[in-house]
C-alpha cells in the first residue's frame, strides 16, 4: 500500500512540475525577447518532407501542439485553426503559416498526420503537421520552453498552448487554445503583418 501511495505522490509531483514547465512558455525566459523560438531541428511534415522550424522564418506563424489519437482538446484546437485558415483565405501559405506539432511522435507518423488533417478539414497549403523522432520533437518543443508529458501508462498530456510567432521567430503572443477565439488570432496575425 505504501509503494502505491508513493507512486501516486511521485506521479502528482511529476505532473505539477511538468505543468509548471509547460506554463513557462517561450516568453517567460528572459532571453526570449532576443532569441527565436524556432529551432533548426529537422522534423517531417504530413507529406513526408523534411522541415525545420527555423526554415519557416519570414512569415508570422501560429503554432499549436496536438496528437492524432487525442479524444477532444486537440480536435477542438484544430477546428479553431481551420476557422483561422478559412478567415485568412489566400493569405494562408502566402503570408501566414500554421504549424501543428505532434506531441506523440511514437504513434504519429506522416500518414497519421495527413489522415488527421484531412479528417479535420485542415489539409491546407501553408499548414504543416509535423512529427519526427521523439528526441527531435523534444528539441523543437524546448525552443518554445515546453516539454512533452508522457504519463507512466503511456498516455499523452495535453499542451493547450497556441503561439503566434513573428517573422523573426520570436514570440508575439501566447494563447490558451481552449478559450481563444479564432477571430482574435486572425486580428493578431493581421496586426503582425501590418507591422511588417
Amino acid at each position: 500500500m505504501s509503494i502505491h501511495r508513493n507512486l501516486i505522490s511521485l506521479t502528482i509531483v511529476v505532473l505539477i512540475m511538468a505543468s509548471l514547465f509547460a506554463a513557462a512558455g517561450c516568453h517567460r525566459d528572459s532571453t526570449a525577447a532576443t532569441s527565436s523560438c524556432l529551432t533548426d531541428t529537422k522534423l517531417v511534415d504530413q507529406n513526408g518532407n523534411q522541415v525545420s522550424l527555423a526554415s519557416l522564418k519570414g512569415k508570422p506563424l501560429v503554432v499549436d501542439f496536438i496528437y492524432t489519437s487525442c479524444p477532444g482538446e486537440c480536435r477542438m484546437e484544430t477546428a479553431k485553426l481551420a476557422n483561422v485558415a478559412l478567415r485568412l483565405g489566400p493569405d494562408l501559405g502566402s503570408k501566414v503559416t500554421i504549424v501543428s506539432i505532434s506531441v506523440d511522435p511514437e504513434h504519429d507518423g506522416p500518414k497519421q498526420l495527413l489522415d488527421y488533417a484531412r479528417q479535420q478539414g485542415a489539409d491546407e497549403k501553408g499548414w504543416y503537421f509535423l512529427t519526427g523522432r521523439p528526441g527531435d520533437i523534444d528539441k523543437a518543443l524546448a525552443g518554445f520552453k515546453l516539454i512533452r508529458q508522457v504519463m507512466p501508462d503511456g498516455s499523452i498530456g495535453h499542451l493547450v498552448d497556441m503561439m503566434l510567432i513573428g517573422p523573426d521567430g520570436r514570440l508575439v503572443r501566447e494563447y490558451n487554445g481552449e478559450i481563444v477565439k479564432a477571430q482574435d488570432i486572425v486580428d493578431d496575425l493581421r496586426k503582425t503583418l501590418n507591422k511588417g
